[in-house]
C-alpha cells in the first residue's frame, strides 16, 4: 500500500514528467498551493517545496515500471472540496477601497512592469468579483448626429464632416425591440444615447423618460448618456427607473482643453454631481489613442479614484478614428496599452465594473482575454456601438465559450472581500 503522501507526490511527479517543468515553476507552484487552507493543500505545499529544491533525487528514487500502479493509486485518493473560482490568491495587493491616493501612487502603479501589474490586477479583481463574469451591455443610438459640440474624436459632431447624418429620435416601439433582442442575445444591461450636448429643454426627454420605464420594466439595468444634465432631470430619470448615467471625462484636465472646447472639465464634473445626488450610479471613464501621454492617461485614473465615490462603471475605450475628424489619422491603440489602463484602473477602483468597451474589433480574442484577466468585466455587445463598429451577438457568444466566461446577471453587485469584512459591513 502507498501513502497518501506516495500518491499525492506521485501525480505531480507526473505532470513534471509530461511539462518538464523548470525548477522555478515548481516554485511558483508552491506559492499558488500555499494559499488554501487545507490539511490536504498544506500537505501538497511541503512536499512540493522538497520537490523544488531536490527534482533529481527524488526522479531517481522512481522505476518507470511503477508509474501505472502509481497512478492507479494516485486517482484513488479522495479529493477535497475545492471552491469552484479560487479568490484568495498568493500576495494580496488591494489595499481596499481608497479615495486618498496620492498622484505618485498612480504613477507608480501605472509604469509598474505589465505582466506585474497584470498579476496585482488580477489579484485585486478576484477580491471583489467572480473573474468568469463578464457582464454583456447592449449600447443604442437613439438619437444620432447634429451634435453641437466639437469633440475631436466624434463622428456625430455637427462641426466635422463624417458619414454620420443627423437623424430623428427613435420611437419607443424601435428602442422596445432593441432591448428585447439585446436580452434575447444575453445582454443585462441597456443604454440608451443621444447625441445632445445636454438635455435642456428638448421635448424629447419625456421620451426618453417612456423608454427608460418600458426597458426597465424588462428586468435590465438601464444606463443613459444624454450629455449634461441638471438636478430636477437626475431625480425625473431616478423616479422612471434608470441604473446609471454615463458622462465620461474622456482625458486627463490638462489634455481636455485639446480635444474639446464646446464644455468644461468642470461642467463634466458637474453633471456627475448631480447624478450622484440623485442617487444614480455613476458611469465615467475616457479614452485613449487621442495623442494624449501616459501622464494624461494616469491624470485621468487619478482623478476618478479620488472622486468622494469611484464611479460604479469605468469604460475604458479605445479610439476609433473616423475618417472627417481632427483625430481620423490617429494610429491604432495597442492592446497593450488598454491592458496596463484597464489594469491601474482595477488595482485603484476595485469594486467598479471596469467595461471594455469601444475599439474592441481591432483586438484578438487572445488580447481581449489578457484585458478580462487585467480586470475589465464588463463589454458591450451587438454590431454598432452608437456609429463604430462593434462585435456582434455571435461572435462574443464564441469567444466566451472559448474562453471559459459567462455572463454576468443585472443588478449584481461585487462580492464582498475575504480580506476586508469592514467594508461589506459599511456597505450593509
Amino acid at each position: 500500500m502507498y501513502t497518501e503522501r506516495e500518491k499525492i507526490e506521485h501525480s505531480f511527479l507526473q505532470f513534471l514528467h509530461i511539462t518538464h517543468a523548470p525548477t522555478s515553476a515548481w516554485h511558483t507552484l508552491t506559492l499558488s498551493l500555499h494559499i488554501h487552507i487545507h490539511p490536504r493543500y498544506t500537505l501538497i505545499y511541503n512536499m512540493l517545496s522538497s520537490l523544488a529544491s531536490s527534482r533529481t533525487s527524488v526522479y531517481s528514487r522512481l522505476s518507470r515500471a511503477s508509474w501505472s500502479a502509481y497512478s492507479s493509486a494516485a486517482a484513488a485518493v479522495e479529493q477535497a472540496p475545492v471552491p469552484e473560482v479560487d479568490r484568495q490568491l498568493n500576495g494580496v495587493t488591494s489595499t481596499g477601497v481608497r479615495n486618498d491616493w496620492e498622484l505618485e501612487e498612480v504613477i507608480e502603479l501605472y509604469n509598474t512592469p505589465l505582466m506585474e501589474l497584470v498579476y496585482k490586477a488580477a489579484t485585486t479583481h478576484r477580491m471583489y468579483f467572480n473573474p468568469k463574469e463578464i457582464q454583456q451591455c447592449t449600447l443604442l443610438s437613439i438619437k444620432t448626429g447634429g451634435c453641437t459640440e466639437d469633440c475631436s474624436y466624434c463622428s456625430q459632431s455637427s462641426k466635422h464632416k463624417t458619414f454620420v447624418k443627423p437623424t430623428p429620435t427613435l420611437t419607443v416601439e424601435d428602442v422596445i425591440e432593441n432591448a428585447r433582442k439585446a436580452k434575447a442575445a444575453g445582454s443585462t444591461r441597456f443604454c440608451m444615447g443621444s447625441a445632445w450636448r445636454e438635455v435642456g429643454k428638448k421635448h424629447a426627454f419625456k421620451k426618453v423618460i417612456t423608454m427608460v420605464k418600458e426597458v426597465n420594466s424588462m428586468g435590465m439595468e438601464v444606463c443613459t448618456t444624454l450629455g449634461m444634465l441638471s438636478p430636477e432631470q437626475a431625480k425625473e430619470l431616478k423616479a422612471a427607473g434608470v441604473t446609471a448615467y454615463n458622462h465620461n471625462l474622456d482625458s486627463s484636465r490638462e489634455f481636455y482643453g485639446k480635444i474639446i472646447t464646446t464644455r468644461s472639465y468642470d461642467e463634466r464634473l458637474k453633471t456627475l454631481e448631480n447624478v450622484r445626488a440623485a442617487g444614480i450610479s455613476v458611469c465615467c471613464g475616457g479614452i485613449i489613442g487621442m495623442g494624449e501621454e501616459a501622464k494624461d492617461r494616469i491624470g485621468l485614473l487619478h482623478t476618478l479614484s479620488t472622486l468622494n465615490e469611484h464611479p460604479e462603471s469605468v469604460p475604458v475605450n479605445a479610439l476609433v478614428a473616423v475618417d472627417g475628424t481632427p483625430l481620423a489619422h490617429r494610429p491604432p491603440v495597442p492592446a497593450t496599452d488598454m491592458v496596463r489602463m484597464i489594469a491601474t484602473a482595477r488595482c485603484l477602483m476595485p469594486k467598479s465594473m471596469v467595461r471594455l468597451s469601444a475599439g474592441r474589433t481591432k483586438y484578438s480574442t487572445s488580447e481581449q482575454a489578457l484585458m478580462f484577466m487585467a480586470g475589465a468585466n464588463s463589454i458591450f455587445t451587438g454590431d454598432k456601438l452608437l456609429t463604430a463598429p462593434n462585435p456582434e451577438f455571435d461572435e462574443d457568444k464564441l469567444m466566451f465559450k472559448e474562453l471559459g466566461l459567462q455572463g454576468k446577471p443585472a443588478h449584481s453587485a461585487p462580492l464582498p472581500s475575504p480580506y476586508f469584512p469592514e467594508e461589506a459591513s459599511a456597505q450593509a
